[in-house]
């Protein structure tokens, strides 16, 4: 049956701007990067107190901490340590900075890095006076040996319950062989919980990892995403609803993510394997990033960016309850991805061991 012109040229229109509305929501979903600075040397993270809005403080590998203020770089660094640290250019070198949540009062933050003379890793914390570091203020708070130069870890981060957590590679070498990871009497291979003020000895989390580089807790629900650094075939991605709240194990290096690495006995905790993972074929050094929650791109609100070093690959996923996403592969590579940094009101930094600081934008 012939159907009325008017009724063919309406439903013409309909399909037209149901066109045009899905290409406008496609477009709007399409993420990017925009360069904000450049020249640092060797930059490994980037982040800030949220009671600094328009301040960014950049790590560099070498040993200090420089500031943006508003994009721009303030010539002195807030923090120094070149003389104390031990940077290879590699693996070690000043890794890891946390502000307290209390910072905006106390003025406290932590740092982590491989010392002189023998790149074994310190977490110490400093006070700074609003403007730099108040170097006579150091208390050390965490001392390990490190049998190797590689897979130092060195996040170091905070939790919503405001307490302090450090990443532990697992001493180095390949295929962690003193079985670091899965000893619950050594610190290497773990996640720690410290005390801020080291009134209490280090306390052991979790168990089974290999090299953690980059992790974070969503600040919206406390969320940990955990970005653990693969052997020679598969990077991985961990995940923990709400935090961790017992003793955790995440199978290293019985298990290279969900594949069996080498026959053995896990240690204790209870075995956790990964939400994500991919093979080399996709690149070669997980770099763990942050859930968006921010304001400024929409279209990235709840989603976890994470990527690859080697590859410059950038993916993201979702969690929703049980559910996970696929991973969705972002359409701006980033060239010897670092890390990701999270600014003070959540919009994400992607860094450049390159030395430049990105900004995620719609």
């Amino acid at each position: 049956m012939r159907r009325p012109v008017v009724f063919t040229v309406a439903v013409a229109l309909i399909g037209v701007a149901a066109g045009i509305a899905l290409a406008a929501r496609d477009r709007s979903s399409v993420l990017g990067i925009v360069q904000v600075a450049s020249g640092f040397t060797r930059p490994v993270f980037a982040t800030a107190p949220r009671s600094e809005p328009g301040r960014l403080y950049v790590v560099e590998q070498p040993g200090t901490i420089r500031v943006l203020i508003r994009g721009k770089r303030r010539a002195e660094p807030f923090l120094d340590i070149r003389s104390l640290v031990d940077s290879d250019g590699n693996e070690q070198g000043l890794l890891g900075l946390a502000f307290d949540p209390g910072y905006a009062k106390n003025h406290r933050f932590y740092v982590d890095y491989t010392g002189k003379p023998n790149g074994d890793t310190y977490v110490v914390s400093y006070r700074s006076d609003g403007t730099r570091a108040i170097k006579s203020s150091v208390r050390r708070l965490l001392f390990v040996r490190q049998p190797y130069a590689n897979h130092n870890g060195g996040m170091l981060a905070f939790d919503t319950k405001g307490r302090l957590y450090v990443g532990m590679g697992d001493g180095g070498s390949a295929g962690d062989p003193q079985n670091h990871a899965q000893n619950p009497n050594d610190l290497l291979g773990k996640l720690l919980r410290l005390d801020p003020l080291g009134r209490t000895p280090p306390e052991v989390v979790a168990l089974g990892l290999r090299n953690p580089w980059r992790f974070s807790f969503d600040r919206k629900n406390g969320d940990l995403y955990i970005g653990d650094v693969g052997q020679g075939k598969i990077e991985e991605i961990d995940y923990v609803a709400g935090g961790i709240t017992s003793l955790l194990n995440f199978g290293w290096r019985v298990n290279e993510g969900r594949s069996s690495y080498q026959p053995g006995q896990l240690g204790p905790g209870k075995l956790t394997t990964p939400i994500a993972q991919y093979t080399h074929a996709d690149g070669c050094s997980v770099t763990g990033g942050y859930v968006y929650r921010g304001t400024l791109v929409p279209a990235a609100v709840g989603r976890y960016f994470y990527g690859d070093f080697c590859s410059g690959t950038v993916w993201s996923l979702t969690v929703d309850g049980r559910d996970v996403s696929a991973p969705r592969r972002e359409p701006f590579p980033v060239s010897n991805l670092s890390s990701f940094g999270e600014g003070p009101a959540g919009e994400l930094y992607p860094v450049s061991l390159d030395g430049v600081i990105y900004k995620l934008r719609g």
